[in-house]
């Protein structure tokens, strides 16, 4: 069997040290493991007690060769930087390609990213923007300054959704995540009150698994009805403030969605009188309130009836560009 040289290649976005079982019997059996010394992987396979060497060469050319070399008298491991090494692949293949006898090159995955992992680089590359030396425009940027963007990428990923594709619901989701994270990485500026991504995360964390007593305790709920009935109560008792039906109901709802989530308070609360008075009128704010109310009827949402009506029109009405 020849020598190798082993390409160890792990994900930054997992602690270092967490390796495989078949990435540390390799390091272990390895004639020489390589890596260089202010990778926070080689600091752990060395607190781990095995012998690193540094190179003594920084281009990947000349670290190529000497790897190959190296090999000579059995296998290498090279314990991949966090910068992916780039150059050194391909300064190996070329290096192995003038031998009779080459070593085998080997790409060994070390570790492997978790789901969710990248949003880590979210926070990383919005950390960058926001810090010093990062982007001036980023910088100057307000919670209050930053709302019009915010309600334009909702905006834009439900049209996303609505439309279907998927590459486009993708683009759309990650502008809207930008928001949060912009945001969060705001907060962690307040003076006194600030707050980060990880308590952004951690609030949700714990206000869903405090909703979803079915799933995460020993509560019953074997409906969606039974569901919606446990989460709204949990939330009422979160919110003993709130002491009228229609307060949190956000004012910058748009119309027919802001209708459509009164008159569910109403009814809820026991109301339902109020809304079907405030229906009865003949101005056009009552025709539409009752419109609301017979889509509900129907199960129909109003605001995503009107928004698909809107887009046939918009498909039936030819640019001017496009007539004879």
């Amino acid at each position: 069997m020849s020598a190798r040289v082993v390409l160890l290649v792990t994900t930054p976005r997992i602690a270092p040290g967490l390796l495989t079982r078949e990435a540390w019997r390799t390091l272990e059996q390895a004639y020489a493991v390589w890596g260089r010394p202010d990778e926070p992987q080689v600091a752990a396979v060395a607190e781990a007690g095995i012998d690193v060497l540094a190179p003594a060469a920084d281009q990947p050319a000349q670290l190529a060769r000497d790897l190959v070399a190296a090999s000579g008298a059995g296998d290498v491991v090279w314990v991949g930087s966090s910068d992916g090494d780039p150059g050194l692949s391909d300064a190996i293949a070329v290096e192995v390609s003038r031998l009779p006898e080459p070593p085998d090159v080997e790409l060994l995955i070390g570790s492997f990213d978790v789901p969710g992992a990248r949003l880590l680089d979210v926070v990383a590359v919005m950390d960058r923007l926001r810090s010093p030396g990062g982007c001036p425009w980023d910088a100057e940027q307000t919670h209050t300054s930053l709302v019009p963007y915010l309600l334009e990428e909702a905006h834009e990923a439900v049209e996303a959704i609505e439309s279907g594709d998927p590459a486009h619901m993708q683009e759309e989701l990650g502008d809207l995540l930008l928001q949060v994270a912009f945001q969060a990485r705001v907060a962690q500026e307040h003076p006194s009150r600030p707050f980060g991504i990880d308590d952004v995360a951690g609030g949700l964390v714990d206000k869903l698994v405090r909703r979803h007593p079915h799933v995460f305790a020993d509560v019953d709920a074997e409906t969606a009805e039974q569901v919606a009935a446990n989460w709204d109560a949990i939330k009422s008792g979160e919110k003993p403030h709130r002491t009228h039906p229609l307060d949190g109901v956000p004012a910058a709802l748009p119309a027919l969605a802001r209708a459509d989530k009164v008159v569910s308070r109403l009814e809820k609360a026991g109301r339902g009188d109020v809304v079907a008075a405030a229906a009865t009128g003949d101005d056009p704010g009552a025709r539409l309130l009752a419109l609301v109310l017979a889509a509900r009827a129907e199960g129909v949402d109003a605001e995503a009836a009107l928004r698909a009506t809107l887009r046939r029109l918009h498909g039936d009405v030819a640019s001017p560009g496009d007539t004879d």
